[in-house]
């Protein structure tokens, strides 16, 4: 699949999922980048801002097959992973797998969960494989994880494992839309006469991996790559940060300006791309120091002037435009 082939897809995508999603094109669109480019997704925000109908509406369009997990405090591990059934046809215990196995799974609200069980996704995300007892079942590809969560400060929330964030390609705020976009949304549900907005699957079963595919030969220069190392460093070394963005952080950068140039019909990356992605990629990985968790201090704002301190290195894709 070539480049202009990925940029008309990737348009049509964004297009068919904006029937039923209104206002929220710049993170869909680093949504669907992270899909491209191999990750898994998590869009954070208050209740109510249409988290779980962005992340329906783009596994529909991608053509995927899809499960929703209903996050709550009482799911177990095997809830996701799927358990050993004792069947009395065969007097043995068979293997009934879980949610997981799916194309794009749905984690809706994953941090209503506990702990215990929001690892029992690791695994999965890592290495695409769940072990249950002892035994290992691979996930065919392509899976992909989109989660949704409430704010830790709500009630009834626990934080996610460190380890799991990490796993995270992105972590995307979708924010309240202004007045006119208000006024879209419910203009647009007394026009359906129905609660559901269908969205129509614009891939065909298969057209995905070969999009990724592609994905894999665009060029990065060894200056940007060198500039993605460099800002997940500074993040290490930052005042109000105790931990860092680990090398899944600065790999995660390559791997997503990536996906971005070819959705915008390039072959190669340049530094505004990363720029672009720095806070989604970048802020869910660090971990504040108590200090500035008393303060108020928001790691989005700490890769935000990091982004303005690292200088970015002189390359081959900047004068290619």
């Amino acid at each position: 699949m070539n480049i202009e082939r990925i940029e008309e897809t990737g348009r049509r995508i964004r297009e068919s999922v904006a029937t039923a999603v209104v206002g929220m094109d710049g993170p869909l669109e680093i949504a669907l980048a992270a899909i491209l480019a191999g990750g898994h997704v998590l869009f954070e925000d208050v209740p109510g801002l249409g988290k779980t109908l962005a992340a329906r509406s783009l596994a529909s369009a991608l053509g995927l097959s899809f499960r929703r997990l209903q996050c709550t405090p009482d799911m177990l591990p095997g809830d996701v992973t799927g358990s050993y059934v004792y069947a009395p046809g065969t007097g043995e215990f068979e293997f009934r797998p879980g949610p997981v196995f799916t194309g794009l799974l749905l984690a809706d609200e994953i941090n209503r969960t506990t702990p215990k069980t929001q690892s029992a996704m690791l695994e999965a995300m890592a290495e695409r494989q769940v072990t249950v007892e002892g035994n290992s079942f691979p996930l065919a590809p392509p899976f992909h994880v989109i989660a949704t969560a409430n704010p830790i400060e709500y009630e009834g929330t626990y934080a996610l494992p460190e380890a799991q964030l990490d796993r995270f390609m992105v972590r995307l705020s979708v924010g309240y839309l202004d007045q006119h976009g208000e006024t879209e949304i419910v203009l647009g549900r007394v026009r359906r006469q129905q609660e559901s907005a269908p969205v129509d699957a614009v891939l065909a079963p298969g057209e995905l991996l070969r999009m990724q595919q592609a994905v894999e030969g665009i060029h990065i220069d060894p200056d940007v790559a060198a500039y993605c190392v460099a800002l997940a460093a500074a993040t290490r070394s930052a005042s109000h940060i105790a931990v860092g963005a680990s090398p899944r952080g600065s790999q995660s950068l390559a791997l997503l300006g990536r996906a971005l140039a070819a959705l915008d019909g390039r072959d190669y990356v340049r530094p505004d791309d990363i720029k672009r992605i720095a806070g989604p990629v970048l802020a869910h990985r660090l971990t504040l120091t108590p200090q500035a968790w008393a303060q108020g201090v928001d790691p989005a704002d700490v890769v935000s002037a990091l982004v303005h301190e690292v200088p970015v290195p002189p390359s081959i894709a900047t004068v290619r435009d």
